[in-house]
């Protein structure tokens, strides 16, 4: 499979944006749900914010209001645009791709190596 390649991490300040992306190629197309997941230090990985082929999207509850996940097939490439940051959203953030069964995601199982972000009080 292709790799998905994220970049656009960085220290903020909190209240702060920043917008991340991913080079997708290989999964920008109607076969594929996308996705953007964050790690904190001794923390699980969390699913932060998905997209269907279909256009439907998805958001945890704590980033809802904050985080835009949009794609643009053309380039192709996944973005995160997250605005009113706060050190909560410190952490690595991973790149991901799952396959479309109808109206719904399989499980995520292609992955980047991820891009720290990093928010200071």
């Amino acid at each position: 499979q292709v790799p998905l390649v994220e970049s656009g991490g960085g220290s903020v300040q909190s209240g702060g944006s920043l917008r991340l992306s991913c080079v997708a190629s290989g999964y920008t197309n109607s076969r594929y749900c996308m996705g953007w997941f964050r790690q904190a230090p001794g923390k699980e990985r969390e699913e932060v914010a998905t997209i269907h082929p279909y256009g439907r999207t998805t958001y945890a509850n704590s980033v809802k209001g904050r985080f835009t996940i949009s794609q643009d097939n053309a380039k192709p490439t996944l973005y995160l645009q997250m605005n009113s940051l706060s050190p909560d959203d410190t952490g690595m953030y991973f790149c991901a791709a799952a396959a479309s069964v109808g109206s719904r995601c399989a499980t995520f199982q292609y992955w980047g190596q991820g891009t720290q972000v990093t928010v200071s009080s």
